[in-house]
Order: C-alpha cells, then sequence, then structure tokens
C-alpha cells in the first residue's frame, strides 16, 4: 500500500487524534489531523445521532480540504439517566465543558444511584469520505460498563476515569492505552472499519 495515500484525522481534539492515529498506524496510510491544516472547518455538531455527526464531520470537511477524511463521534450512554449525555457528551456540563465539569455533573445526575444500576456504554460511529464529500465507509461499536462513583486514574480522556469495564475491575483511566487500544468502542469500530478501508484501496477508488 502505498504510504502517500492521505487520510486526515478529522478531530479537533488532540488526545482523540491521537488514539485514532495510533489505531490507523499499522495501514501505512500518510496520516494527517486537521492540526496540519492552516482553516480547517469547525463542523457543528448539530445532527440527532452519532452517526449524523460523524457524518457531517467527515463529508464537510473532506470537501473543504480535497482530502479523503476521517470523522467520528463518540460519547457514553448512560441506562439510568435515559440515554443521557449521549450525542452530548463532550459539553454536557454546559458551556466551556471540560472533562473534569463533565465528570463532575455525570457524578451529581447520577446521585447516589446503586452500583448494579449505573450501568453504560460507550458509542463510537465513523465515517470516511471521499473528497467529494460522498461517504464510502462507515461502522459502529460499543463497549458496555457501568460508572463508578469517583474518578479512578489519570490515564485516557472524557469519562474514562469514571467508566469501569466490569470485566477487568478496572477503568479506563487505569488499564491505560495498550489495553484501551484493544477494548474500548473506538477500537471495535476500528477493527470493523479496516476492512472497508482496505477494500476501497484494492479495487482502485482511493486516488
Amino acid at each position: 500500500m502505498c504510504p502517500r495515500r492521505v487520510l486526515v484525522v478529522g478531530t479537533h481534539n488532540p488526545k482523540k487524534g491521537q488514539e485514532l492515529a495510533a489505531l490507523l498506524e499499522p495501514l501505512d496510510f500518510g496520516l494527517l489531523t486537521l492540526a496540519d491544516f492552516e482553516s480547517p472547518l469547525d463542523v457543528v455538531e448539530d445532527g440527532d445521532s452519532f452517526t449524523a455527526n460523524s457524518r457531517s464531520k467527515a463529508n464537510e470537511q473532506a470537501r473543504h480540504l480535497g482530502h479523503w477524511v476521517l470523522g467520528e463521534d463518540s460519547g457514553i450512554v448512560v441506562d439510568a439517566l435515559n440515554g443521557a449525555p449521549g450525542i452530548y457528551s463532550a459539553r454536557y456540563s454546559g458551556e466551556g465543558a471540560t472533562d473534569e465539569s463533565n465528570n463532575l455533573h455525570l457524578l451529581e445526575q447520577l446521585g447516589k444511584t446503586q452500583l448494579d444500576h449505573r450501568t453504560a456504554h460507550y458509542v463510537c460511529h465513523m465515517a470516511v469520505a471521499d473528497p467529494t464529500g460522498t461517504v464510502r465507509a462507515e461502522c459502529e461499536a460499543v463497549c458496555r460498563g457501568r460508572i463508578l462513583f469517583a474518578p479512578a486514574g489519570a490515564g485516557g480522556f472524557g469519562y474514562d476515569p469514571l467508566f469501569e469495564v466490569i470485566e477487568y475491575h478496572r477503568t479506563f483511566g487505569q488499564l491505560g492505552p495498550a489495553v484501551k487500544a484493544t477494548l474500548s468502542h473506538r477500537a471495535r469500530a476500528m477493527q470493523l472499519l479496516v476492512p472497508q478501508l482496505l477494500r476501497i484501496v484494492r479495487e482502485g477508488m482511493w486516488d
């Protein structure tokens, strides 16, 4: 595969960009992020689903940059909160939200809800658009767990210090990047996406 085949990881979040780039590295694409461009779009995430938002991130950015773009939208769905924060995960605590304020707000919303009722799952939807903005590949995956009563571990980002993978009795904040690269919603989505990308290359659609 030619390493000069450029794929832009379409996110302004540096930690997410690093995680996605690490998952894509074995494919030998020429990987770029939005930080490599002077004026990338700030795509408005106004869709009503992870699917809609990831498609918008991919096709709008692809048309603007003239490159193949991977758009990704992800978040956490908490059963006891009727699916919240869902697509609003990144801004759950309001304007100027940070990972810390979002985690605190989630804990406040759950209150004293018992551990057995704090089940949740991460969702990741990925879409890849060609330079015309046409979505050529997409997939969605989840990772199930539960929300602890306090953060544990300094690794990861977002809600990782609160999200316990039950089988491991550890949060993503504790498990570290190597384990997360195997178990996470993003890793599982990438496992579904890679065969689609390879098919696109084999069929000569990637110019």
